[in-house]
């Protein structure tokens, strides 16, 4: 379903799909055993601009606009989820925030960098103790001097330990509650920066999870991103613009596990025709592609308004997220019986895909979180 696209659209997306079907497709199975990390292959993705796809050529991004960039993450989780949500961090979650947020110097120091995919960034919100309630989180920011000084621990930092700028929030006032939090922009090289440990995970093997340590870390005054007591509004903002990333990754996932199904099922025999010849089998495809396009159709309505500058795209990406999310653990589930036996193969794309699309409900909001958003929205009469 293009026909509403741009050619400028239809180009970034068929440019993707073909890199991910012949750079990416043949060693997905064997980096997801051994998880690996897919470094070289982000690395050509970053030269094709898909670290800083939302960010003006000038300062070395691809200009585009979000669609594009929903189509990108679409085709990369298509093949490989665990590459979409490193793609779909550095972009909405970091190098996004550079862009709108950073100062000049700021800027000129790591914007060209994220956004040629030089480097990767990563998003430091959720704690051991604080995940969908942000304003409970417990790291510290103390200023003293010219820095800032760190403690605490964040959980679950995506791209962590292979980012080279990480966006960490920390309270700069403890008695304000979610006014005291404030952003930082730091280093893995700054004194009191550790990996603690990485993520035993049930998906996204290959994408790197990873408990980071502060330790009375040392900030620079001059890495703080925004105002003391700005940093839950910058999440919050940048949360809606990654909602609707991951609500595009969900799609791509689903969308792979649609096309691997269509194919074993002109391919499978049973009782003397292919399985695709039974109403059960035609049902559950029918049934994964409408569910498909609804959710895709969603997805670039929010990815509309937010290029448009609604007020409306918090809601609305919302209630992609939430669908999308949801729609994907069934169409997957659905991939899985029609390969039988062969779906629970760590042999099979759609094993993979499984696992991959569980976590969709859970990051970045969960769905429980996305229908409060959606609940609140209607009940004020917005």
């Amino acid at each position: 379903m293009d026909f509403s696209l741009t050619d400028d659209q239809r180009l970034i997306r068929d440019t993707v799909r073909h890199f991910m079907d012949a750079e990416v497709r043949p060693s997905i199975r064997a980096r997801d055993k051994e998880e690996k990390f897919a470094a070289e292959e982000l690395r050509k993705l970053g030269e094709l601009g898909c670290c800083g796809m939302l960010v003006p050529e000038a300062w070395g991004g691809a200009g585009a606009d979000t669609i594009s960039y929903t189509l990108m993450l679409e085709e990369v989780a298509r093949v490989d989820a665990a590459m979409a949500v490193a793609l779909s961090v550095t972009n909405s979650l970091a190098t996004w925030a550079m862009f709108k947020y950073g100062t000049e110097a700021q800027r000129e120091k790591y914007l060209r960098r994220l956004a040629r995919g030089e480097i990767l960034g990563a998003f430091c919100l959720t704690e051991p103790q604080a995940g969908s309630d942000a304003a409970g989180i417990g790291t510290s920011a103390v200023r003293q001097g010219s820095c800032y000084r760190l403690n605490g621990t964040k959980s679950w930092v995506t791209n962590g330990g292979v980012s080279g700028l990480y966006v960490v929030f920390a309270k700069t006032d403890p008695s304000a509650g979610a006014r005291g939090v404030t952003a930082f922009l730091v280093e893995p090289s700054f004194p009191g920066f550790r990996v603690a440990r990485y993520e035993d995970k049930m998906g996204l093997r290959t994408s790197r999870s990873a408990e980071l340590a502060f330790t009375d870390c040392e900030v620079p005054e001059a890495n703080r991103l925004g105002e003391e007591g700005q940093g839950l509004k910058i999440a919050l903002e940048l949360l809606d613009g990654g909602r609707v990333g991951i609500a595009a990754q969900a799609v791509g996932i689903a969308q792979g596990a649609l096309e691997a199904s269509v194919a074993h099922a002109k391919q499978r025999r049973a009782f003397g025709k292919t399985i695709g010849d039974f109403q059960a089998i035609q049902w559950m495809l029918a049934d994964m592609q409408t569910e498909i396009e609804a959710a895709r159709a969603m997805v670039q309505n929010a990815a509309w308004l937010r290029d448009t500058g609604s007020a409306r795209v918090g809601p609305q990406a919302s209630r992609a997220k939430l669908f999308a999310g949801e729609m994907v653990n069934r169409v997957v589930y659905k991939a899985v019986q029609i390969h039988g036996s062969q779906g629970y193969s760590r042999e099979s794309d759609v094993e993979r895909m499984y696992r991959d699309a569980r976590v969709i409900t859970i990051y970045e909001g969960t769905s429980e979180i996305q229908r409060m958003v959606i609940a609140r929205d209607l009940l004020s009469g917005a």
